[in-house]
């Protein structure tokens, strides 16, 4: 550690373990996902009799991932509120020093680190919005997903039997006319085309989020110099000490 530095902890191993499973899971839901929606990569299959299980194997591991997601996602809205370690919804409460942090924070970002009138130690209120708004739009991907999901129930019935569609269509049902709202379909009643576009735009945007999120890590450690880039792998940035 760098003289006049002192070590702040800022994301336990558990969070740091999430972290990599959804970049991990969000890669492998993002090429299957793209290939369930037009198999980009069908000419590439040189073996006919193998060529009709690449669309179950995608619609498998897309699957699969957004279980993962389901999982991570309960975990991570638990510890938002409950964790030991760091409580991140007071950062986004409406407070007078939150917004004001918030917008100091936004403030510092535009103008190159040339103000910076807030304490970068721990997390501020800019990064959580952000983090909040990333895992609403995670939310929101998750249930239409089931809702697409089950749409191939036509029966309304299941190998595990018919509680597991009619569950699903009772949790996610919702998202046919929110969806339709969000499209701008003005024909009467709701349409499971909507939910896939919305489910097809989310994805874009959980993309754009990423990408902003890496620049924004990588422009953070550069700025401030505390190392903030290393936080994601050893849980940990680095700060200057006050000289008092």
């Amino acid at each position: 550690m760098k003289a006049g530095h002192k070590q702040i902890k800022r994301m336990t191993g558990m969070m740091r373990s999430i972290h990599l499973v959804n970049v991990i899971s969000m890669i492998v839901a993002v090429i299957t996902g793209l290939y369930i929606a037009d198999p980009f990569y069908q000419a590439f299959i040189a073996e006919p009799a193998v060529d009709k299980y690449v669309m179950a194997w995608n619609r498998w591991g897309h699957f699969i991932v957004a279980i993962i997601f389901d999982v991570t996602s309960i975990i991570v809205a638990y510890l938002f509120f409950f964790s030991r370690f760091d409580k991140p919804y007071k950062k986004i409460l409406p407070t007078a020093k939150n917004i004001k942090e918030f917008i100091e924070v936004f403030l510092n970002l535009l103008t190159l680190n040339r103000r910076k009138k807030f304490d970068s130690t721990h997390s501020d209120s800019f990064n959580t919005v952000f983090f909040t708004i990333f895992h609403l739009l995670l939310f929101w991907m998750l249930f239409t997903g089931l809702q697409l999901y089950v749409h191939a129930f036509a029966h309304g019935d299941s190998s595990i039997g018919a509680w597991w569609p009619w569950m699903l269509h009772l949790v996610t049902d919702w998202t046919l006319p929110v969806s339709s709202w969000m499209v701008g379909t003005t024909a009467t009643g709701t349409n499971i085309m909507d939910v896939r576009i919305s489910h097809h735009i989310t994805m874009w945007l959980i993309i754009a989020w990423v990408m902003f999120h890496i620049y924004y890590q990588v422009w953070r450690t550069i700025f401030w110099k505390e190392a903030d880039i290393s936080i994601v792998v050893g849980g940990s940035k680095f700060v200057k000490e006050d000289k008092a």
